[in-house]
């Protein structure tokens, strides 16, 4: 199974205007810190696939957050070493909604 098949598999909506609920309480943290000491373990951490970091156009590295990807696992919220990522529960009380459950 590849990440967005299996992302897809959990059910999960997230309305497109609704307000993030995936965000950093300091956004210098991500590369200063994560990046730098830990090569970003949130991009390993993450089942979904929400965190990634990408090269910007001087090769530095920034952090990207897939939120739309969030199965609301809350691993981010539990396994981030700054405890930089805030995660709120979503509009609507949305989440997995697996199917045979």
């Amino acid at each position: 199974f590849d990440l967005l098949s299996s992302v897809a598999l959990t059910g999960t909506n997230h309305e497109g205007d609704q307000p993030a609920h995936l965000t950093l309480k300091d956004d210098g943290v991500p590369e200063a810190v994560n990046w730098a000491k830990y090569a970003g373990p949130e991009g390993r951490f993450c089942p979904a696939g929400v965190y990634e970091y990408q090269p910007n156009d001087v090769g530095e590295m920034n952090l990207v957050i897939n939120a739309q990807n969030c199965i609301h696992c809350k691993t981010c919220d539990i396994k981030d070493y700054s405890q930089n990522i805030n995660w709120v529960c979503p509009e609507g009380g949305g989440g997995p909604a697996y199917n045979g459950m």
